[in-house]
């Protein structure tokens, strides 16, 4: 019984909220597919030439790569 229970909880990994990143949008959405939009929002991204100090997690990091056409980071 213990072990099922066991099985059915996810390990979370802790963040390090030292590690930031600061990314900046260099490219315009427009004409751009909504899902590219729609990261850019999840980013805080929405004007060009905006910056943003954000979290380096792994969820941010596959954001950054999918509209990485659009942004580039400043600071690593």
């Amino acid at each position: 019984m213990k072990l099922s229970i066991q099985r059915r909880l996810k390990v979370k990994k802790v963040v390090n909220m030292n590690r930031t990143i600061l990314v900046k949008q260099v490219g315009s959405p427009i004409r751009r597919p909504r899902d590219q939009k729609a990261t850019l929002i999840g980013l805080g991204l929405n004007k060009m030439n905006k910056t943003r100090k954000l979290v380096d997690t792994p969820e941010i990091r596959g954001m950054i790569n999918k509209v990485k056409h659009l942004v580039e980071v400043v600071e690593s």
